[in-house]
């Protein structure tokens, strides 16, 4: 057992001892950086005194053992005596996800044996501040598996310090530091006491931007111990010396490089040496930017973003992420001789998903063969003969089967085969796809160049909206249940049998299983029933009307005849587009199922099974006799990794719709719905929040997809952050005839619930309205 020992004798490796701040300077000792000469005292001494005592006073009132106080007088002899830093140095910090920046405490210039141990006290008793405990609560961190140890160091006494970035941590720019200094003691940089100055460095030190701080406080050590803090007088002071830049530069990037990942360290400055008194990865930093983009790529980025609004889990990534959705259209592309368009676009650090990278598609020699096979296929398969296919009803007999398992009754060796099952289940509809998408794509490209030979090309997105898809079935459930109204005879059983039909819709996403279908949250159909009930029948979709009219306009029944029957098959195809969507997700509720009811064997919170990939948990021969405390290890650390990137977005969506002069204009987008509507704004940010919507709103939201279609029926106008002319949320605005403005990138974000805006959709603008235009 060690209770005491010098700084240096400690690395990564120490962390149970040492905790994260001494495990890393003592890394930082052994590697040769410049730190303070120091000792630690370990995990050990803090379970010695304080075993079993979980309240702060309790902690800092305890007696020290003579051993003990032996042991840190003899090592603060050993450093010299004299003013000390003594830091907190818990088990848990500086970690990747969990930082604890600010959650225990820390005592500048420390001056004697006793008021030593009095800080070592109260450091111990910091681990239990309410603060701490909330901080440790959030992020799903078991109070008793943390200990704290504690670091004293040689006091600096910093003509400057401040905090430094080895990266951006706003932009997310990995070849930029960024530093933030102050004269005296760096207490005032990180308590936030001070505006400091700002630079941005480049590795070999050259400034590349500098901000003056204004010095409103010095935090100054006083000789017989303790700080001062003295009055400062608002303007700027000297900028550390160019050489002093440089060193900061030098030792961040080489503690980066050491570490391996972005570090947030603390410096001070004195004598002409730059010391480190702190380093750990940094947390919450976003992505780095992803440079300049090819059309092809800004075009898929456009559509991923849409269709990943949400942080995958690791079961996502394992499970649905790469055999739904996204995994079907990479096997279809892959066919007709292009890879990587829809693989590898998400990338994971640390066990969760980091950010959203521009795929890269590269063309294989089969594409060369591509268009024969394409006029094969479109010949030989007939999309609006799909359904006919033998691989439909094999498909929905296994699904069938899956839903019938009484998943709770299920041993484990069962159960924890039920999701490779499902995701079997739906592979042969990637076959389905690929015969019959050619078909589909030739009638609306044969329809379209009908249409600009007569010119009438304007006319092509209103034919192809009446086509009769399982999604309008949907919808006309929906307005069904809304006349009946909750309170009417029937509701209930409609209900039932809107959620047997229905209920495998997603919600948020079709990419991913952790988020719930209609079924999981019935509360949703309920808001949209809600939304459908306060206002009067929606309009018709314009498409029928575009068709007489068109047929009208020709004197040739063989022209109207050929012309109706391209607008038929037109429609066919996207009926088999959609409608193939719709059966392609029926597994999802059962897999969804199932990993939670795996999760109910596992965790006290059944999601935490989320936290973990399929391949773990089907390694697991039984849990009743497993070792789980790694896996249980494994999902906290994601819990906290993923806490941490709360409010990190997954890709800048600046890089995918870049910022353009908006004049006065409060957004600006691409236009994809034709018209002018003005009303108040409404944010919609996932489907819990369908209810807020009232009739003539502007719908304001992240993303949308086909459950957020009843929604268009009320709303004025509607403006999204992601997608483009060709994304869902347009082509459902342009069916109910009302303006849309996509990918504005930022409109969740500047628009506000409640202000008057009205919504160009020819323009692609959203501009602030007086009242009396509404």
């Amino acid at each position: 057992m060690r209770l005491v020992a010098p700084l240096r004798s400690f690395g990564r490796a120490d962390l149970a001892s040492a905790g994260g701040k001494g495990a890393n300077l003592g890394e930082l000792t052994a590697g040769g950086f410049p730190v303070p000469d120091g000792f630690v005292v370990t995990t050990d001494a803090y379970a010695l005194v304080a075993s079993g005592l979980t309240a702060r006073d309790d902690v800092e009132r305890a007696e020290v053992p003579a051993e003990l106080r032996r042991e840190i007088a003899a090592a603060y002899e050993e450093l010299g005596g004299g003013p000390v830093a003594v830091r907190s140095s818990a088990t848990a910090e500086d970690l990747p996800g969990a930082a604890f920046a600010g959650q225990q405490d820390t005592y500048l210039n420390v001056v004697g044996e006793q008021a030593l141990l009095d800080a070592v006290r109260r450091c111990w008793g910091s681990l239990w501040t309410d603060r701490a405990l909330a901080y440790r609560d959030r992020l799903g961190i078991d109070h008793g598996e943390v200990r704290i140890a504690v670091v004293v160091q040689r006091m600096v006494e910093a003509e400057a310090a401040g905090v430094m970035f080895s990266a951006d941590p706003v932009t997310g720019e990995r070849g930029h530091l960024v530093v933030d200094a102050s004269a005296g003691l760096g207490e005032a940089v990180v308590s936030g006491l001070v505006t400091p100055d700002h630079y941005v460095l480049t590795p070999d030190g050259r400034v590349v931007d500098f901000r003056p701080g204004r010095r409103e406080v010095v935090v100054r050590g006083t000789a017989g111990g303790g700080v001062v803090h003295e009055r400062g007088d608002g303007t700027p002071g000297e900028r550390l010396p160019d050489a002093a830049l440089r060193e900061l530069a030098a030792l961040g990037t080489r503690v980066a490089a050491h570490f391996g990942r972005p570090q947030d360290m603390e410096w001070t400055y004195a004598g002409g040496r730059i010391s480190l008194v702190q380093a750990r990865p940094m947390t919450a930093l976003p992505p780095p930017p992803v440079g300049r983009l090819n059309p092809l790529q800004r075009k898929l980025l456009t559509v991923l973003l849409e269709y990943v609004p949400v942080r995958p889990y690791p079961i996502d990534m394992t499970t649905w992420a790469p055999y739904g959705p996204a995994g079907l259209m990479a096997r279809v592309t892959a066919y007709f001789g292009l890879r990587g368009a829809f693989e590898g676009f998400l990338e994971e650090r640390d066990g969760v998903v980091y950010r959203l990278r521009p795929p890269r598609p590269r063309p294989t020699a089969r594409l060369l063969g591509t268009p024969f096979r394409f006029l094969a296929k479109a010949r030989r398969y007939d999309p609006a003969r799909w359904t006919e296919d033998p691989r439909l009803p094999a498909f929905l007999r296994a699904t069938r089967e899956l839903n019938e398992l009484d998943l709770a009754a299920l041993p484990w060796s069962e159960l924890v085969r039920v999701p490779r099952r499902a995701l079997d289940a739906v592979q042969p509809i990637a076959g389905v796809r690929i015969d019959y998408l050619p078909g589909a794509g030739r009638a609306l490209v044969r329809l379209l160049l009908a249409l600009k030979l007569r010119r009438r090309g304007r006319l092509f997105g209103d034919l192809i909206t009446g086509a009769r898809t399982r999604t309008s079935d949907a919808n006309d459930a929906l307005a069904a249940l809304a006349a009946e109204g909750p309170d009417g005879p029937r509701f209930e059983e409609m209900f039932r049998a809107f959620l047997a039909e229905y209920g495998h819709r997603e919600t948020a996403t079709p990419l991913l299983v952790t988020p719930p279908t209609w079924a999981d949250a019935p509360q949703t159909v309920l808001d949209l029933v809600k939304v459908l009930a306060a206002g009067p029948p929606a309009p018709q979709p314009p498409g029928g009307d575009a068709l007489g009219r068109l047929l009208a306009s020709l004197r040739s029944p063989r022209a109207k005849a050929k012309l109706a029957r391209l607008v038929r098959d037109a429609r066919a195809g996207v009926a088999f587009r959609e409608d193939s969507h719709f059966y392609f997700t029926m597994p999802l509720p059962v897999l969804r199922r199932s990993l939670l009811e795996l999760g109910r064997r596992l965790f006290e919170d059944p999601q935490d099974v989320f936290h973990l990939r399929l391949e773990e948990l089907e390694a697991i021969g039984d849990p009743a006799t497993a070792d789980l405390r790694a896996l249980r290890s494994a999902v906290t650390a994601r819990a906290a990794r993923r806490e941490e990137l709360a409010g990190v977005r997954l890709i800048d969506p600046r890089a995918i719709y870049p910022v353009r002069a908006t004049g006065d204009a409060l957004a600006v987008g691409a236009p994809a719905g034709a018209g002018v509507a003005t009303g108040p704004v409404k944010v919609i940010r996932d489907p819990s929040e369908f209810g807020k919507l009232d009739g003539g709103d502007v719908l304001v939201c992240p993303y949308t997809n086909p459950s957020w279609t009843p929604l268009f029926q009320r709303a004025a106008a509607v403006v999204v952050d992601a997608g483009g002319s060709a994304s869902h949320a347009a082509i459902v605005a342009r069916e109910y005839g009302i303006p849309a403005v996509m990918g504005t990138g930022d409109g969740t974000t500047v628009l506000a619930d409640g202000r008057l805006v009205t919504v160009d959709g020819d323009a692609g603008l959203v501009t602030a309205a007086a009242p009396q235009d509404a």
